[in-house]
């Protein structure tokens, strides 16, 4: 026993966060996001094998999502910025609407009852989804991007939705940026780099929002963060996220389109299971 947990139960998640740690970098260089609607779903799995509340489960999965994407995120910006396919013009343009919609998030994440997360989650993931699978290109909102005053709204909603979902906003800034014409590969390395504006004052934001709740988060929590989580995360998917970079500028568009459309169908309906169930 450790902490309370029998010894198989602590073999159980340091390898199942392991493995997920590796999974998760690959889909972070391949789609240009943090890698967040993979660690959410798989750290729900795991804290409820292992006894954690439901009342601070998935707020606690939210936020330790959101620290481990500060540095596959770094990673896999990097990884895409070398290639030449970074629009910087668009990052610094939402760089303070974003972090100002992740502090509002992370703020509201304080009083949300658990199962706001998971129908944002849901939300979101299935319009992208079939946006990728059955439109293709024909959803335009115009030929080039919009003016700034639209771009910092829309950035500040990214950062709000990606507080509460657990992501480095990819899957929000691609399919804004294909709406207005730019190439997929394109919008998947730029979101590369919101993720790293998104995640750092995500994570904070979250440690303050669970505070009030140390008393029933498992041991070695930060609040919303679990260390643990954290730390066993980290170092396979920083290993593996410049060879999901690397995959996914040899992916045609449409391949990476149907595989990333399937991917959050998938997720989304894991969900919807934990909400009806």
């Amino acid at each position: 026993m450790f902490a309370g947990f029998p010894v198989e139960d602590l073999v159980f998640l340091a390898v199942s966060l392991v493995v997920a740690g590796a999974l998760t970098g690959l889909l972070a260089g391949v789609f240009g996001v943090g890698g967040g609607a993979l660690v959410v779903p798989v750290l729900y799995e795991v804290f409820r094998v292992i006894g954690v509340p439901e009342d601070v489960r998935m707020p606690l999965c939210v936020g330790t999502s959101l620290a481990v994407i500060i540095p596959t995120s770094i990673r896999s910006f990097n990884a895409h910025r070398a290639k030449g396919m970074v629009d910087m013009s668009i990052l610094k343009i939402w760089a303070v609407p974003v972090v100002l919609g992740v502090i509002l998030g992370s703020y509201i994440a304080r009083f949300a009852p658990p199962d706001l997360f998971k129908i944002i989650f849901v939300i979101v993931a299935v319009f992208s989804a079939l946006r990728l699978l059955f439109a293709a290109d024909r959803w335009k909102l115009g030929a080039q991007m919009p003016g700034k005053l639209l771009m910092s709204i829309y950035g500040a909603v990214i950062g709000v939705l990606s507080a509460l979902m657990g992501i480095g906003g990819g899957q929000l800034s691609s399919l804004f940026m294909t709406f207005y014409g730019r190439p997929i590969h394109q919008a998947v390395a730029t979101s590369s780099g919101l993720g790293v504006i998104i995640s750092i004052p995500g994570a904070l934001g979250f440690i303050y929002a669970g505070w009030p709740k140390m008393a029933v988060l498992p041991p070695l929590s930060l609040g919303y963060v679990s260390l643990i989580g954290f730390l066993l995360f980290v170092p396979t998917s920083v290993w593996t996220a410049p060879i999901g970079a690397r995959l996914a500028h040899r992916l045609s568009k449409r391949k990476l389109e149907v595989v990333f459309g399937l991917f959050l169908l998938t997720v989304a309906g894991r969900f919807v299971w934990s909400l009806v169930a």
